[in-house]
């Protein structure tokens, strides 16, 4: 707020996606009173953005992937449009401390998906819980012949494994309609040549959800 925000247009609304917790989210919320607005968190729901969401118990969706899930939805309805075709299922990737392995279905149904532990929390629980083993700088290769390498191709394979197997459950389910394959998050770039199928990385994928959650907040507003 003392820096780079000051030079920034004031902004009518804030919406924002937090998994970090509390404390971070006050920290941000203190920092929005150079601007006196009301910070918006968004919180999952049973239906918005073009998505009906399958969870369980809706809430309980993490927000980062209903958010990543509707600019999923974005993409998928925005090139239907370009290409006069029918909306495709999506595959939605996010990689970082966490990997969460999302399928929606051709009408925008969140099916449901995996979450599993990124690179690192992979490699520190080997370190823990295995005498003798380090972190690795080791390189993903197919056929490692030293420790360092077998560590990080381990984790690696069995994220892209994962990814892969739900690729192809979606496919099955969708009746061999390929879902658009989307990959975002830290990781991303680290991820994305590993796996057998081509993902297209698109860095804002959450943002992009939340103009989408935005947009639609305001198309249902009584006019």
């Amino acid at each position: 707020a003392e820096t780079d925000w000051r030079t920034l247009p004031p902004p009518s609304t804030m919406l924002g996606s937090n998994v970090a917790g509390d404390a971070v989210r006050r920290r941000v919320e203190e920092q929005l009173e150079l601007w006196d607005i009301e910070p918006r968190w968004i919180v999952p729901s049973a239906q918005a953005a073009g998505i009906v969401n399958g969870y369980d118990y809706p809430s309980r969706l993490g927000a980062d992937r209903w958010a990543a899930l509707a600019g999923a939805r974005w993409h998928v309805l925005e090139r239907a449009r370009l290409e006069r075709s029918s909306p495709q299922p999506a595959l939605v990737v996010m990689v970082g401390t966490a990997v969460t392995v999302d399928s929606l279905d051709a009408s925008g149904r969140f099916l449901g998906g995996l979450i599993l532990p990124g690179f690192g929390l992979m490699l520190r629980a080997l370190e823990q819980g295995t005498s003798g083993l380090r972190v690795p700088t080791g390189e993903v290769v197919d056929f490692p012949t030293n420790t360092s390498d077998a560590l990080m191709s381990g984790g690696a394979h069995a994220l892209a494994g994962a990814i892969e197997r739900i690729h192809r459950r979606l496919v099955a389910r969708s009746e061999g309609v390929e879902p658009l394959r989307l990959m975002t998050g830290g990781a991303a770039v680290k991820m994305a040549p590993i796996t057998d199928l081509p993902f297209e990385t698109v860095d804002g994928l959450i943002f992009d959800g939340l103009l989408a959650l935005e947009r639609d907040r305001e198309s249902s507003w009584p006019r």
